[in-house]
């Protein structure tokens, strides 16, 4: 277990600065094993203390699935990962009911779904019937199996991986399914610097070994101090206007946009961006939300929710420029 409470041991309990102090502990925890990823690092933090899910993409061998087990065992938390593959059931992932034939009665068996960390590794390589799976859990936070209904664990996390340039065999996540994802992090290579340090760990050995640093009351308590940080109502609009530019450019005179987007981001994306900048200023040590947060996480909140259109995709213009474009062209009020 981990160390017990730490913020309750340093007579601080539910102050900032303890708090603060614990996210600290595991950022330093994980950075111990995984060299040159803060950034996905940071944004596993913020889909954690947001209470949502996140996606990583990245080609193979970027160290996705250590990083996302790596913040697991930091935390005194239980992990699943789940494998997914084409022959994969939905009854592999929630559960099933078994029959006992000694009392003739059928009992409930848990699937992996029951962690409060879920490694879903290579999640488009399962059907859809296993990925609709998922959205009850989700969304939900609780699965129904045999017709009864059992809530999960809390807290409930949701971390997927994906490989983009692998095609065959994969099954493309629908945007239904998507939506429900906080952020798509996009995992690119690693600095130079970093990958030498990864080389030179990978050759003299001696990976350190990792202990869980925060207790699942504290992640509870980091949670209320993050819904706590103060978003203004400049802050508001801003996010506002960023999403009505998603869905109509030419009010914030991005007319070029327009023929690029076919569907702009729901409502559900405003409340994740604004979550996004509580839990990222939080993580800075500030108790009140900067332009510069909502714009470090918009492209991770926006990059699955736009839908571009076939005249973007002739010209070669991918989302993430339509997302820099929107940042740069949208004013703060």
């Amino acid at each position: 277990m981990a160390q017990e409470s730490a913020i309750r041991s340093s007579g601080q309990e539910g102050s900032a600065a303890a708090l603060h102090d614990a996210i600290e502990r595991v950022r330093s925890a994980v950075g111990d094993v995984i060299v040159g990823q803060e950034g996905l690092v940071r944004r596993l933090l913020i889909a954690l203390l947001t209470n949502n899910h996140a996606l990583v993409e990245g080609v193979p061998g970027l160290a996705k699935t250590l990083t996302v087990s790596t913040l697991a065992r930091s935390i005194d938390a239980t992990f699943a990962r789940i494998q997914f593959t084409p022959d994969l059931l939905p009854a592999d992932i929630v559960g099933t009911l078994v029959f006992n034939p000694r009392d003739a009665e059928f009992s409930v068996r848990r699937g992996p779904i029951f962690a409060n960390v879920v490694l879903a590794d290579e999640i488009n390589r399962a059907p859809a019937k296993v990925q609709s799976a998922l959205l009850e859990a989700m969304q939900e936070r609780q699965v129904s199996i045999g017709g009864e209904t059992i809530a999960l664990p809390d807290p409930f996390l949701v971390l997927a991986t994906q490989n983009p340039i692998e095609h065959e065999g994969t099954y493309p996540l629908p945007e239904a399914q998507l939506d429900r994802f906080m952020l798509k992090i996009v995992v690119d290579y690693p600095q130079r610097e970093a990958e030498r340090a990864i080389l030179q760990r990978a050759i003299e050995g001696g990976e350190p070994v990792l202990r869980a640093v925060i207790s699942r009351e504290d992640i509870l308590r980091v949670r209320n101090a993050v819904n706590a940080v103060e978003v203004n109502e400049r802050l508001r609009e801003y996010i506002l206007r960023i999403m009505e530019a998603t869905r109509q450019p030419a009010r914030h005179q991005l007319e070029g946009l327009a023929p690029l987007i076919e569907f702009g981001a729901s409502p559900r994306a405003s409340v994740f961006l604004a979550r996004a900048a509580q839990a990222n200023a939080f993580i800075e040590g500030r108790d009140y939300v900067l332009p510069d947060d909502v714009k470090a996480l918009a492209p991770d909140v926006l990059r699955h929710r736009l839908v571009t259109t076939y005249e973007a995709e002739a010209r070669g213009v991918n989302v993430e420029t339509i997302v820099a474009r929107i940042l740069d062209g949208v004013g703060i009020p």
